[in-house]
């Protein structure tokens, strides 16, 4: 287990060290080195002194680097989930999901390396030709949050290294084993020094103001809260950085009166439960017809109640604990505010002891439109229920907030399933189906979710700036 700073293609120590906490006992299992400011100055330039040769690396060589980290990731599968549990809390299932999804996008981009594309043709007027091709932005910072901690590195690092850039990955210190496992993979998979650099950091407002201060870094790419991406986007602008924003999400979960009800509980469970809620792509408001609402209700707090409270390492558990403390007590302070604005508690509305930042799976149901817990990201195992009665009226109250990254969308009238994706404020839609991200797919929102997206092609272009060349020969 490595527990140091990866900078320049060395391991080295920083002047202190961290606890890290098992969510699930609230006590330290392992501590790992800090990077003070300097230190995260010192991975900028590493990636900074890197970035000529990386950026003339064949495509092939690149793409190579890539396909082989898959491979030892895909082979250590085991080692990196119980890595992901025991820091981060989420069930050994879930752990083992993400570790292959992560995977996922280092094999997607391995092969996207060799797919930059470019243009040459002459221009309208005959005189003479146009020539687009597209380079490397440059040395990125990669910021990531805890609750995907694999998932959120290599969706990242994968098109910066397929694209010819280099890294500094500045992770979540709650989730630090993660990210160094991964680094680790990447040394091991044959990425040269300074291409990819990883540091701790409990004090991640000064290091990334240093490091965007620089002059040395070219792209940000952040995953986290709106607040915080709205501060870095400022932060960018006196440098004129290129910025990529994966921000909060308020997904609505919209079941139609003709839907198959059995469908939508399954997908419900799965856009609500996965990560145990803590994504942001969690549904997080359910808007439910008049005419199903007992039957939806009905099953979801059966599905609900069935789940298992625990250690996510235990085989038994099938929810595990938030990620701290903190977590714990805001998602309860979001639950008392909903009930004390109307809703009843179906099932659950209680911390639990056991795991240590636990909290009971919970359907609220009688929940207004102007009940304050849905204009909050919960990031948690609660469901709050809103009936309606009109189509139109869902559209207009699914829109209506300040996020757009995902919806959901269920009913068996597929004109109908489909008018009302179309007419979603957000910039993915699950059409009868509760999971949306593939490496595949464009993943990003719109409104205050974020700006770009990320996997598909466009996770490579985010990291490639476009040039034109008139040529006359």
């Amino acid at each position: 287990m490595r527990t140091g700073l990866f900078i320049g293609g060395t391991w080295r120590e920083g002047a202190r060290r961290i606890e890290v906490v098992n969510p699930a006992t609230g006590t330290p299992f392992a501590e790992v080195s800090v990077a003070s400011v300097d230190d995260c100055l010192d991975a900028v330039g590493a990636a900074g002194a890197a970035f000529p040769a990386w950026r003339s690396t064949a495509p092939r060589v690149r793409g190579e680097v890539l396909r082989r980290a898959y491979e030892l990731m895909v082979a250590e599968l085991e080692p990196l989930a119980r890595t992901i549990t025991m820091e981060m809390g989420k069930v050994l299932a879930d752990s083992r999901a993400e570790v292959l999804y992560a995977a996922e996008f280092f094999r997607w981009f391995s092969e996207e390396a060799v797919r930059i594309d470019g243009d040459y043709r002459r221009a309208p007027g005959g005189a003479n030709w146009l020539m687009v091709s597209r380079q490397p932005v440059g040395p990125a910072l990669l910021a990531t949050p805890w609750n995907f901690p694999a998932a959120m590195a290599t969706r990242k690092i994968g098109p910066a290294l397929a694209a010819g850039c280099t890294v500094v990955l500045k992770h979540a210190h709650e989730t630090p084993l993660t990210a160094l496992a991964i680094a680790d993979v990447l040394e091991r998979a044959g990425a040269p020094a300074g291409t990819v650099n990883v540091v701790t950091t409990d004090q991640p407002g000064a290091a990334v103001a240093a490091m965007l201060g620089s002059g040395t870094i070219r792209k940000l790419s952040f995953t986290g809260s709106t607040r915080v991406g709205s501060l870095l986007l400022a932060q960018a602008a006196e440098r004129v950085i290129n910025c990529s924003m994966e921000l909060g999400g308020n997904a609505p979960f919209i079941v139609h009166d003709d839907a198959d009800v059995a469908a939508a509980v399954d997908g419900a469970m799965l856009a609500k439960m996965r990560n145990g809620g803590a994504a942001c792509t969690a549904a997080n408001r359910f808007l439910v017809h008049e005419r199903v609402e007992r039957e939806f209700t009905d099953g979801l707090v059966a599905r609900m109640t069935a789940l298992v409270p625990g250690d996510g390492l235990d085989p038994a558990t099938t929810v595990g604990p938030l990620i701290s403390a903190a977590q714990q007590s805001r998602v309860d302070g979001l639950v008392r505010a909903a009930v004390a604005a109307g809703a009843s508690v179906a099932c659950g509305g209680r911390p639990t002891s056991s795991p240590a930042f636990g909290y009971e799976p919970t359907v609220l149901t009688g929940v207004r439109p102007d009940n304050p817990i849905l204009r909050e990201e919960i990031f948690g195992p609660v469901a709050p229920i809103v009936r309606f009665g009109d189509s139109d009226d869902v559209v207009a109250m699914a829109n209506g907030v300040e996020h757009g990254l995902v919806s959901y969308v269920y009913g068996r009238d597929l004109g109908r399933v489909m008018r009302t994706a179309e007419a979603m404020e957000s910039g993915m839609v699950g059409a009868n189906r509760g999971l949306v991200s593939d490496p595949a797919a464009p993943f990003g929102g719109v409104k205050a979710s974020g700006l770009g997206r990320e996997g598909a092609h466009d996770g490579l272009l985010a990291f490639l700036e476009t040039k034109y060349v008139a040529g006359s020969w």
